[in-house]
Protein backbone atom coordinates (compact mmCIF):
# COMPACT_ATOMS: atom_id res chain seq x y z
CA UNK A 1 0.00 0.00 0.00
CA UNK A 2 1.52 3.44 -0.92
CA UNK A 3 1.85 5.91 1.41
CA UNK A 4 0.64 10.04 0.58
CA UNK A 5 1.42 12.35 3.60
CA UNK A 6 -0.70 15.71 2.83
CA UNK A 7 0.69 18.99 4.71
CA UNK A 8 -1.43 21.85 5.67
CA UNK A 9 -5.27 21.20 7.05
CA UNK A 10 -6.40 24.43 5.30
CA UNK A 11 -9.03 24.62 2.86
CA UNK A 12 -6.35 23.56 0.52
CA UNK A 13 -5.01 20.93 2.26
CA UNK A 14 -8.62 19.64 2.56
CA UNK A 15 -9.28 19.64 -1.09
CA UNK A 16 -6.28 17.66 -1.69
CA UNK A 17 -6.90 14.76 1.15
CA UNK A 18 -10.13 14.62 0.61
CA UNK A 19 -9.85 14.13 -3.44
CA UNK A 20 -6.63 11.78 -3.05
CA UNK A 21 -8.03 9.30 -0.41
CA UNK A 22 -11.50 9.10 -2.17
CA UNK A 23 -9.96 8.64 -5.42
CA UNK A 24 -7.48 6.22 -4.02
CA UNK A 25 -9.54 4.29 -1.38
CA UNK A 26 -8.50 0.79 -1.29
CA UNK A 27 -4.76 0.96 -2.25
CA UNK A 28 -3.39 4.43 -0.59
CA UNK A 29 -3.25 5.50 2.47
CA UNK A 30 -3.55 9.27 2.90
CA UNK A 31 -2.00 10.82 6.08
CA UNK A 32 -3.40 14.83 6.37
CA UNK A 33 -0.50 16.46 8.99
CA UNK A 34 -0.88 19.76 10.10
CA UNK A 35 -0.30 21.28 13.78
CA UNK A 36 -3.31 23.44 13.11
CA UNK A 37 -6.65 22.62 12.20
CA UNK A 38 -10.35 24.41 11.79
CA UNK A 39 -11.72 26.99 13.49
CA UNK A 40 -7.28 27.51 14.39
CA UNK A 41 -6.49 28.09 10.13
CA UNK A 42 -6.44 31.46 8.08
CA UNK A 43 -9.35 30.59 6.05
CA UNK A 44 -11.27 30.33 9.01
CA UNK A 45 -11.76 33.96 9.16
CA UNK A 46 -12.72 34.23 5.60
CA UNK A 47 -16.31 35.29 4.38
CA UNK A 48 -15.70 32.66 1.26
CA UNK A 49 -16.40 34.33 -1.09
CA UNK A 50 -15.82 32.81 -4.57
CA UNK A 51 -14.43 35.53 -6.69
CA UNK A 52 -10.55 35.64 -7.67
CA UNK A 53 -8.65 37.80 -5.40
CA UNK A 54 -5.15 39.07 -4.96
CA UNK A 55 -4.10 35.98 -7.76
CA UNK A 56 -2.71 36.10 -11.25
CA UNK A 57 -5.30 35.52 -13.78
CA UNK A 58 -3.98 33.17 -16.34
CA UNK A 59 -5.12 30.16 -17.98
CA UNK A 60 -4.65 27.70 -15.01
CA UNK A 61 -5.98 29.70 -12.51
CA UNK A 62 -9.47 30.42 -14.52
CA UNK A 63 -10.11 26.60 -14.77
CA UNK A 64 -9.11 25.94 -11.34
CA UNK A 65 -11.63 28.55 -10.35
CA UNK A 66 -14.25 26.94 -12.42
CA UNK A 67 -13.83 23.53 -11.04
CA UNK A 68 -13.87 25.44 -7.76
CA UNK A 69 -17.49 27.02 -8.93
CA UNK A 70 -18.50 23.55 -10.22
CA UNK A 71 -17.81 21.83 -7.00
CA UNK A 72 -19.78 24.56 -5.53
CA UNK A 73 -23.00 24.14 -7.80
CA UNK A 74 -23.10 20.85 -7.16
CA UNK A 75 -22.77 20.90 -3.16
CA UNK A 76 -25.64 23.70 -3.27
CA UNK A 77 -28.06 21.54 -5.33
CA UNK A 78 -27.11 18.42 -3.87
CA UNK A 79 -28.74 19.61 -0.60
CA UNK A 80 -25.44 20.01 1.29
CA UNK A 81 -25.53 24.33 1.14
CA UNK A 82 -26.59 23.89 5.19
CA UNK A 83 -24.20 21.82 6.39
CA UNK A 84 -21.05 23.33 3.82
CA UNK A 85 -22.00 27.12 4.14
CA UNK A 86 -22.63 27.27 0.61
CA UNK A 87 -24.79 30.24 -0.75
CA UNK A 88 -25.99 31.30 -3.83
CA UNK A 89 -26.23 34.97 -3.44
CA UNK A 90 -26.49 38.09 -5.91
CA UNK A 91 -23.28 40.08 -6.05
CA UNK A 92 -21.77 43.55 -7.16
CA UNK A 93 -18.24 44.35 -7.63
CA UNK A 94 -17.60 47.80 -8.76
CA UNK A 95 -13.94 50.23 -9.44
CA UNK A 96 -13.33 53.70 -9.52
CA UNK A 97 -9.72 53.52 -10.63
CA UNK A 98 -10.25 52.13 -13.98
CA UNK A 99 -10.77 54.54 -16.92
CA UNK A 100 -11.15 51.87 -19.06
CA UNK A 101 -13.03 49.63 -17.13
CA UNK A 102 -12.80 45.32 -18.55
CA UNK A 103 -15.06 42.82 -17.33
CA UNK A 104 -12.79 40.27 -15.78
CA UNK A 105 -11.28 36.87 -17.37
CA UNK A 106 -13.60 34.92 -14.86
CA UNK A 107 -17.09 36.72 -15.70
CA UNK A 108 -17.98 33.73 -17.76
CA UNK A 109 -18.23 31.26 -14.82
CA UNK A 110 -20.53 32.93 -12.39
CA UNK A 111 -24.45 32.96 -13.29
CA UNK A 112 -25.28 35.85 -15.42
CA UNK A 113 -22.70 38.58 -15.26
CA UNK A 114 -23.17 41.82 -17.09
CA UNK A 115 -21.69 45.00 -16.90
CA UNK A 116 -23.15 48.17 -14.80
CA UNK A 117 -24.79 50.94 -16.74
CA UNK A 118 -23.71 54.25 -16.98
CA UNK A 119 -26.97 55.30 -15.45
CA UNK A 120 -26.23 52.39 -12.53
CA UNK A 121 -22.50 53.70 -11.94
CA UNK A 122 -23.74 56.78 -11.56
CA UNK A 123 -26.22 56.21 -9.21
CA UNK A 124 -24.13 53.99 -6.94
CA UNK A 125 -21.62 56.75 -7.19
CA UNK A 126 -24.11 59.03 -5.77
CA UNK A 127 -25.46 56.75 -3.06
CA UNK A 128 -21.45 56.04 -1.55
CA UNK A 129 -20.36 59.31 -2.48
CA UNK A 130 -17.75 57.93 -4.97
CA UNK A 131 -16.85 57.85 -8.69
CA UNK A 132 -17.39 54.45 -10.18
CA UNK A 133 -16.03 53.98 -13.56
CA UNK A 134 -17.08 50.63 -14.09
CA UNK A 135 -18.70 47.51 -12.67
CA UNK A 136 -20.36 44.37 -12.93
CA UNK A 137 -23.15 42.31 -11.70
CA UNK A 138 -23.44 38.37 -11.34
CA UNK A 139 -24.99 35.72 -9.03
CA UNK A 140 -22.34 33.14 -7.19
CA UNK A 141 -21.35 31.75 -3.73
CA UNK A 142 -20.05 32.24 -0.84
CA UNK A 143 -18.93 28.98 0.98
CA UNK A 144 -18.07 29.75 4.76
CA UNK A 145 -14.87 27.37 5.55
CA UNK A 146 -16.28 27.25 9.30
CA UNK A 147 -19.02 24.82 8.42
CA UNK A 148 -16.93 24.06 4.73
CA UNK A 149 -13.50 22.82 6.62
CA UNK A 150 -15.35 20.59 9.10
CA UNK A 151 -17.75 18.97 6.28
CA UNK A 152 -14.24 18.51 3.94
CA UNK A 153 -12.36 16.89 7.17
CA UNK A 154 -14.87 14.46 8.16
CA UNK A 155 -15.23 13.47 4.32
CA UNK A 156 -11.51 12.61 4.27
CA UNK A 157 -11.96 10.23 7.34
CA UNK A 158 -15.07 8.90 5.85
CA UNK A 159 -12.88 8.05 3.02
CA UNK A 160 -10.09 5.81 5.14
CA UNK A 161 -7.97 9.38 5.45
CA UNK A 162 -6.23 10.12 8.84
CA UNK A 163 -4.85 12.80 10.87
CA UNK A 164 -1.77 13.98 12.38
CA UNK A 165 -0.92 17.06 14.68
CA UNK A 166 1.90 17.91 14.09
CA UNK A 167 4.56 20.69 13.16
CA UNK A 168 6.42 19.92 10.00
CA UNK A 169 9.79 21.61 10.40
CA UNK A 170 11.58 20.14 6.93
CA UNK A 171 10.64 18.28 4.29
CA UNK A 172 13.18 15.87 5.37
CA UNK A 173 11.69 14.94 8.97
CA UNK A 174 8.53 13.91 6.98
CA UNK A 175 10.12 12.08 4.20
CA UNK A 176 12.00 9.61 6.96
CA UNK A 177 8.74 8.49 7.52
CA UNK A 178 8.31 5.94 4.55
CA UNK A 179 6.18 8.30 2.49
CA UNK A 180 5.68 7.66 -1.32
CA UNK A 181 4.54 11.17 -2.04
CA UNK A 182 4.42 14.39 -0.43
CA UNK A 183 1.79 17.07 -1.21
CA UNK A 184 2.96 20.40 0.33
CA UNK A 185 -0.13 22.94 1.26
CA UNK A 186 1.75 25.04 3.95
CA UNK A 187 0.03 28.16 2.78
CA UNK A 188 2.65 30.75 4.33
CA UNK A 189 4.23 28.62 6.11
CA UNK A 190 6.26 27.21 2.70
CA UNK A 191 8.36 30.91 3.35
CA UNK A 192 10.54 28.20 5.93
CA UNK A 193 9.41 24.73 4.61
CA UNK A 194 9.83 25.16 1.30
CA UNK A 195 12.81 28.22 1.71
CA UNK A 196 10.43 29.73 -0.90
CA UNK A 197 11.13 33.91 -0.58
CA UNK A 198 8.73 34.61 -3.39
CA UNK A 199 6.15 33.75 -0.51
CA UNK A 200 4.66 36.84 1.39
CA UNK A 201 1.58 37.94 3.93
CA UNK A 202 -1.09 39.59 2.76
CA UNK A 203 -2.39 41.16 5.71
CA UNK A 204 -6.53 41.26 5.67
CA UNK A 205 -8.60 42.52 8.77
CA UNK A 206 -12.56 42.32 8.89
CA UNK A 207 -15.22 42.78 11.53
CA UNK A 208 -17.90 40.34 11.88
CA UNK A 209 -21.01 41.96 12.19
CA UNK A 210 -25.26 40.80 12.64
CA UNK A 211 -27.39 41.96 9.68
CA UNK A 212 -29.42 39.48 8.78
CA UNK A 213 -31.48 41.67 6.65
CA UNK A 214 -28.95 41.83 3.86
CA UNK A 215 -28.99 39.14 1.34
CA UNK A 216 -26.04 40.35 -1.43
CA UNK A 217 -22.48 41.24 -1.78
CA UNK A 218 -20.98 44.35 -2.41
CA UNK A 219 -17.55 44.71 -3.42
CA UNK A 220 -15.19 47.82 -3.75
CA UNK A 221 -12.21 46.87 -5.64
CA UNK A 222 -10.26 49.49 -5.33
CA UNK A 223 -7.14 49.89 -3.25
CA UNK A 224 -8.87 51.79 -0.42
CA UNK A 225 -12.27 50.01 -0.93
CA UNK A 226 -14.76 48.19 1.21
CA UNK A 227 -16.81 44.84 0.91
CA UNK A 228 -20.38 43.37 2.85
CA UNK A 229 -20.33 39.41 2.12
CA UNK A 230 -23.36 37.92 4.30
CA UNK A 231 -22.85 34.48 5.90
CA UNK A 232 -25.62 32.67 7.33
CA UNK A 233 -25.04 34.00 11.06
CA UNK A 234 -23.06 36.78 10.29
CA UNK A 235 -22.08 39.79 7.71
CA UNK A 236 -18.36 40.42 6.88
CA UNK A 237 -17.11 43.35 6.13
CA UNK A 238 -13.94 44.43 5.40
CA UNK A 239 -11.38 44.86 4.55
CA UNK A 240 -7.38 45.57 4.24
CA UNK A 241 -4.79 44.08 2.21
CA UNK A 242 -1.61 45.17 3.26
CA UNK A 243 1.23 43.22 1.46
CA UNK A 244 4.20 41.94 3.72
CA UNK A 245 2.61 42.90 6.65
CA UNK A 246 2.90 40.49 9.68
CA UNK A 247 0.95 42.28 12.14
CA UNK A 248 -1.94 39.89 13.47
CA UNK A 249 -3.21 41.92 15.85
CA UNK A 250 -6.73 44.34 15.07
CA UNK A 251 -5.40 48.19 14.48
CA UNK A 252 -7.74 50.99 15.34
CA UNK A 253 -7.55 52.76 11.87
CA UNK A 254 -8.05 49.54 9.92
CA UNK A 255 -11.08 49.35 12.41
CA UNK A 256 -12.57 53.00 11.52
CA UNK A 257 -12.24 52.09 7.91
CA UNK A 258 -13.69 49.16 7.74
CA UNK A 259 -17.12 50.83 9.67
CA UNK A 260 -17.20 54.01 8.16
CA UNK A 261 -16.59 52.39 4.55
CA UNK A 262 -19.09 49.50 4.87
CA UNK A 263 -21.68 52.20 6.60
CA UNK A 264 -21.29 54.44 3.83
CA UNK A 265 -22.51 51.80 1.63
CA UNK A 266 -25.48 50.28 3.42
CA UNK A 267 -26.32 52.81 6.12
CA UNK A 268 -28.32 50.58 8.03
CA UNK A 269 -25.27 48.50 9.12
CA UNK A 270 -25.00 51.73 11.71
CA UNK A 271 -27.71 49.46 13.70
CA UNK A 272 -25.39 46.04 13.53
CA UNK A 273 -24.25 44.52 16.31
CA UNK A 274 -20.28 43.91 16.24
CA UNK A 275 -19.82 40.23 16.87
CA UNK A 276 -15.99 40.01 16.39
CA UNK A 277 -13.07 41.44 14.65
CA UNK A 278 -10.48 39.29 13.05
CA UNK A 279 -7.10 39.03 11.35
CA UNK A 280 -5.60 36.73 9.16
CA UNK A 281 -2.53 36.75 6.72
CA UNK A 282 -3.09 35.52 3.28
CA UNK A 283 -0.31 32.88 2.06
CA UNK A 284 0.11 35.16 -1.28
CA UNK A 285 3.19 34.82 -4.36
CA UNK A 286 3.48 36.25 -7.63
CA UNK A 287 2.02 33.26 -9.36
CA UNK A 288 0.95 30.04 -7.29
CA UNK A 289 3.24 27.30 -7.38
CA UNK A 290 1.37 24.08 -8.66
CA UNK A 291 3.80 21.66 -9.33
CA UNK A 292 5.77 18.57 -8.70
CA UNK A 293 9.55 18.06 -8.04
CA UNK A 294 12.20 15.73 -6.65
CA UNK A 295 12.97 15.85 -3.11
CA UNK A 296 16.38 13.99 -1.72
CA UNK A 297 16.75 13.94 1.79
CA UNK A 298 19.79 13.41 4.04
CA UNK A 299 20.37 10.40 3.59
CA UNK A 300 19.65 10.13 -0.30
CA UNK A 301 16.48 9.18 -0.33
CA UNK A 302 14.38 10.76 -3.22
CA UNK A 303 10.70 11.38 -2.50
CA UNK A 304 8.43 12.75 -5.17
CA UNK A 305 7.30 16.62 -3.95
CA UNK A 306 3.40 18.51 -5.44
CA UNK A 307 3.54 21.84 -4.13
CA UNK A 308 0.35 23.68 -3.99
CA UNK A 309 0.52 26.65 -2.12
CA UNK A 310 0.32 30.72 -2.67
CA UNK A 311 -3.32 31.52 -3.48
CA UNK A 312 -3.53 34.96 -2.22
CA UNK A 313 -6.95 35.79 -1.43
CA UNK A 314 -8.32 33.15 -3.39
CA UNK A 315 -7.58 29.78 -1.07
CA UNK A 316 -11.74 28.91 -1.06
CA UNK A 317 -12.44 29.93 -4.72
CA UNK A 318 -9.48 28.18 -5.87
CA UNK A 319 -9.25 25.27 -3.44
CA UNK A 320 -11.15 22.26 -5.25
CA UNK A 321 -9.88 23.22 -8.91
CA UNK A 322 -6.08 22.93 -7.31
CA UNK A 323 -6.98 20.07 -5.31
CA UNK A 324 -8.37 18.16 -8.80
CA UNK A 325 -4.60 19.33 -10.58
CA UNK A 326 -2.89 17.95 -7.60
CA UNK A 327 -4.32 14.15 -7.98
CA UNK A 328 -3.90 14.41 -11.56
CA UNK A 329 -0.28 15.19 -10.72
CA UNK A 330 0.04 12.20 -7.99
CA UNK A 331 -2.03 9.56 -10.90
CA UNK A 332 0.97 10.65 -13.36
CA UNK A 333 3.77 9.93 -10.97
CA UNK A 334 2.38 6.77 -9.81
CA UNK A 335 2.04 5.77 -13.22
CA UNK A 336 5.24 6.45 -13.90
CA UNK A 337 6.38 4.50 -11.25
CA UNK A 338 4.38 1.57 -12.48
CA UNK A 339 5.47 1.60 -16.02
CA UNK A 340 9.58 2.09 -14.68
CA UNK A 341 9.15 -0.96 -12.56
CA UNK A 342 7.66 -3.42 -15.52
Amino acid sequence: MKKIAVIGAGVNGLCVAVQLSEHFYSDTQVVLVSEDISPNTTGDGSAGLWQPYLVSLDESVLKWSEDTHRFFHDLWKNGLAHETGVCLQPMIRVVSNAKNYEIPKWSKIPFGCTSLSEDQLKLLSQEHKKNYTGGIHFVSFTCEPTKLLPYLFKRFLNAGGRFERKLVESFDDIAREEYDLIVNCSGLGAQKLANDPKVYPVRGQVTRVRAPWLFSTYVDDADDGNYIIPNSETTVLGGTHQEHDYNTQVCPADDKFIQEGCEAIEPSLKDAKVVTKWVGLRPARDDIRLEKVLFTTKDGKKVPIIHNYGHGGSGVCLSWGCGKAVLQLVQATFQEDLKSKL
